[in-house]
């Protein structure tokens, strides 16, 4: 059993949940009205799939604008795919959830940014000997909902 409660890790979790939910009914309905995505992430973790040659470009980060021309959105429980035009040349994209960094739609600025917080094999040790570490600073993050109304 955990020492603690991972505040942090189960906000991420539900923040994703927000995203997947999200793109989910967008894959079924296309975006409403005005809508657009910003999405962020992390190029280097694993299950992203990309053309070599934009990973070459985009080596550690990049974002994808869902606007006016994207096809194929699909959406599991572990990420998202989705079809781009890069100067006329369609590209397949899929980044697992947790490869998200930001994501942003604008058009009621609505926003969700995910720290990322380096994980060691001690942190994922139970040990009852060992005493519990303090909680990391700046892990949680509030989020008000007033910010974003308009």
């Amino acid at each position: 059993m955990a020492k603690t409660i991972d505040y942090g890790n189960l906000m991420h979790r539900a923040m994703r949940g927000l995203i997947q939910t999200v793109l989910s009914d967008v894959a079924k309905t296309g975006l409403p009205g005005d809508h657009h995505f910003f999405i962020t992430f992390d190029t280097g973790i694993s299950g992203v799939k990309m053309a070599k040659w934009l990973h070459d470009r985009y080596p550690d980060e990049m974002t994808l604008v869902l606007q006016h021309w994207f096809e194929d959105l699909t959406v599991t429980d572990d990420g998202f795919s989705v079809t781009l035009n890069f100067g006329n040349n369609p590209e397949n994209i899929a980044v697992p959830f947790d490869a998200v960094r930001t994501f942003v739609d604008p058009s009621v600025e609505f926003g969700l940014r995910f720290e990322t917080h380096p994980s060691t094999d001690e942190d994922e040790e139970d040990s009852p000997e060992d005493d519990p570490p303090p909680p990391p600073k700046g892990e949680a993050q509030i989020v008000r909902l007033d910010k974003f109304r308009k």
